[in-house]
């Protein structure tokens, strides 16, 4: 159990805060959007037309459930809530981190969903009703969860050092 695995709505900070993290407590990074448009050589955004919302989510499992890392900072895309098998596995692997924000935040963040290649399941069409769907999909797999409301990058990444139990 020596990753970091991190979680929460698109926009939250996974990327970015995860590499930062990374850098700073000497471990490794991976980013899973990265590693699905390597392996599936398209943009996100691009999988999801072509294979819908259930078709894109089985491809993120498939490549989240066979990650097999070391001493590591995991940024998964915000969808991996949805893929139990996967988070079981990354469960095995690390301690999962939800990085909590409001749906409020969420919507000041995020601009265009579907060029970020944001998975929109059951007709849900808005930044909120998504957000009502998966923050209790994070709370149920997270060990540790941040608020990350209203902090900057530099913020975010020393509260989840320190929620990691890394005192730097």
């Amino acid at each position: 159990m020596d990753n970091l695995i991190l979680i929460g709505m698109p926009s939250a900070g996974k990327s970015t805060a995860g590499v930062l993290l990374a850098k700073k407590i000497g471990f490794g990074f991976v980013d899973c959007d990265l590693m699905i448009q390597g392996e599936e050589k398209a943009l996100l955004s691009s999988l999801i037309d072509e294979r819908g919302p259930e078709g894109y989510l089985e491809v993120e499992n498939r490549i989240c459930s066979g990650l097999y890392v070391s001493r590591c900072v995991v940024a998964t895309g915000g969808s991996a809530c949805y893929c139990e098998e996967a988070m079981e596995h990354l469960r095995s692997i690390g301690k999962i981190i939800y990085l909590e924000i409001s749906a409020e935040e969420a919507e000041r963040r995020l601009s265009n969903l579907k060029k970020r290649g944001v998975v929109m399941r059951s007709g849900i069409t808005t930044i909120k009703a998504l957000h009502a769907e998966r923050v209790p999909l994070y709370e149920k797999y997270a060990d540790i969860v941040v608020d990350c409301n209203g902090l900057t990058i530099d913020e975010t990444v020393d509260t989840l050092a320190a929620a990691a139990g890394f005192h730097l």
